[in-house]
């Protein structure tokens, strides 16, 4: 698999057999997207898998990438990729966490950590889209002008509104699609026009 986007554009990364990655075309789309608002952003990927989106946001300017998932050797790969990179995957910056996409989330408000954008990218057919989206409308970890980003089959219908999150875009490829969600309150923050359609 190829970083599509970025200072690495075109490095190779490795991810795992038992995992549906995200596409080369839906991660370079969704780059394209965000090339207004990725810069010096906080970014979390959760389902993280490869750690491919996340990696891309480093390699868009993301200031700060959390990568999360529940699979260890998930984990060991996002952190071999990042080493193969030449970054640091427990720096500062970055860091990657084997939990659960939930308890994560949890851990994370604890924290008091806010996030600009968060991207997930959950196994279809579970409902684990829909289910993340209501824990991250229910936990503060969303900055004021945050973005979420969902990739997830177009049988997974999703509300437009989670308490504090409100859909305003689709883009669809083949059976995928994402789905972008702002923040309520983050419409005087992040216009429209200021994100790539």
């Amino acid at each position: 698999m190829r970083i599509t986007t970025g200072i690495f554009r075109s490095r190779l990364i490795k991810y795992p057999k038992n995992i549906r990655p995200t596409q080369d075309k839906v991660r370079k789309s969704l780059l394209d997207v965000l090339s207004g608002v990725v810069g010096g952003s906080c970014f979390l990927e959760l389902f993280a898998g490869s750690g491919a989106v996340g990696i891309e946001a480093l390699s868009n300017g993301a200031k700060e990438v959390v990568f999360v998932d529940r699979d260890i050797k998930c984990c060991k790969i996002i952190e071999n990729n990042l080493r193969d990179l030449g970054l640091t995957p427990k720096g500062e910056n970055i860091s990657v966490l084997a939990q659960d996409a939930f308890r994560a989330i949890e851990f994370l408000h604890k924290q008091a950590r806010k996030f600009d954008i968060v991207f997930l990218d959950p196994p279809y057919y579970e409902d684990l889209a829909k289910k993340t989206l209501q824990k991250i409308a229910a936990y503060d970890i969303l900055a004021p002008h945050a973005l979420v980003i969902v990739e997830h089959n177009k049988k997974d219908v999703l509300e437009e509104r989670f308490i504090n999150i409100t859909s305003f875009k689709q883009k669809r490829y083949g059976d995928a699609l994402l789905s972008f969600y702002r923040k309520a309150e983050s419409r005087n923050h992040v216009p429209e026009s200021n994100i790539s359609r």
